[in-house]
């Protein structure tokens, strides 16, 4: 048996160490993120950090596979996806790639993920399970892929992607060994570990950021970890979804709102919830912290909801409507459609 604390200790050691010789190589061959109009940092900024959390998190998994902790088709799953998402990301930031490329990458990863994790046959709703039958993979594919991107769209500011990391992967880790996967929660915590190692780096303000290679690496490590726990019996998808609530309801209703005014959703934009809030004169470390005290509530309502399924149902529709509170309160205080930028 690994201890948690060990490691919880080794990884986010090793990840801070990584951290710092990733800033120095990016430093030395102008891996910069420049600032732009629709960016908010002020000054040239290293990217790519994420590579050290891939650098832990994917062997850790691994080495849980090796000791026995997990089962090989959840490694291979994990490991082989993540290994794809990191490398179209890092590519990314180094010098590029076209949309149609990183869509194809994360959609054989999402793939890959649901041949070894066994699909989504089904979901479970507490009391309740719905069969999806055929529809379990093309859902589940979407759900990955969006997974991926969504946590993608997230990093915006210093310590946010990071900072969420960590509060989901320590939540989830929770859940899972209280649902009997030490395994999965192992790897849930090792991934928290990682990014609290790169978090040092990270936090405002952000002498390095995470980068594609970070983010849409940890999107695709919490979306498998979700159908893996699924389909385990060990914890609902969905519990993942509440615990990333913060994450999947801005991008969600954000996303929304900009197709129906017909904008270009695609394009880079500062009308997130938390990059308005920005705007509005609020420190990143502000939102940041403000964004773990609501993580903190979304893991206790899905430690509530895993240890009595009568909670379940309940603790979703909670945790929607202080989520969707919070997000009416981020409109009324600098609306959507505004075209005034108070940072300016």
């Amino acid at each position: 048996m690994i201890p948690a604390a060990v490691l919880l200790l080794v990884s986010a050691g090793t990840a801070w160490l990584l951290t710092g010789a990733v800033r120095s190589f990016a430093l030395r061959h102008g891996i910069l993120d420049q600032p732009t109009s629709r960016g908010l940092h002020v000054v040239p900024t290293p990217r790519g950090g994420g590579l050290a959390i891939a650098a832990v998190a994917l062997p850790a998994i691994a080495v849980l596979g090796l000791v026995g902790l997990l089962p090989g088709r959840v490694v291979a799953a994990l490991v082989g996806g993540g290994v794809a998402v990191a490398w179209i990301g890092w590519r990314d930031d180094r010098t590029g790639v076209t949309p149609g490329a990183r869509a194809g990458v994360h959609l054989v990863a999402a793939l890959w993920a649901l041949y070894w994790l066994g699909g989504l046959p089904e979901l479970e709703l507490g009391l309740y399970r719905v069969s999806l039958g055929h529809l379990g993979i093309p859902l589940g594919a979407i759900g990955v892929v969006w997974l991926i991107n969504l946590y993608n769209f997230m990093d915006g500011i210093d310590g946010l992607a990071g900072a969420e990391a960590v509060t989901v992967g320590l939540g989830g880790g929770l859940i899972l060994m209280q649902g009997g996967a030490t395994g999965l929660g192992l790897a849930a915590l090792s991934i928290a570990a990682a990014s609290m190692g790169f978090l040092a780096w990270n936090w405002a303000p952000a002498r390095i950021f995470m980068g594609d290679v970070g983010s849409g690496l940890l999107g695709f490590l919490f979306a498998g970890l979700a159908l893996a726990s699924e389909n385990s019996g060990s914890a609902p998808a969905l519990v993942w979804i509440l615990l990333l609530g913060v994450f999947g309801f801005d991008t969600t209703a954000t996303l929304l709102r900009r197709m129906w005014r017909r904008e270009a959703w695609y394009a880079p934009h500062r009308s997130h919830a938390y990059q308005r809030l920005v705007r509005l004169g609020w420190p990143h470390a502000r939102v940041t912290s403000a964004v773990v005290g609501v993580n903190l509530v979304l893991v206790a309502l899905a430690l509530a909801a895993q240890a009595d399924p009568r909670l379940f149902l309940p603790a979703l529709l909670i945790g929607l409507g202080m989520l969707a509170g919070l997000y009416l309160a981020a409109e009324r205080a600098v609306p959507l459609a505004s075209g005034s930028d108070p940072a300016r």
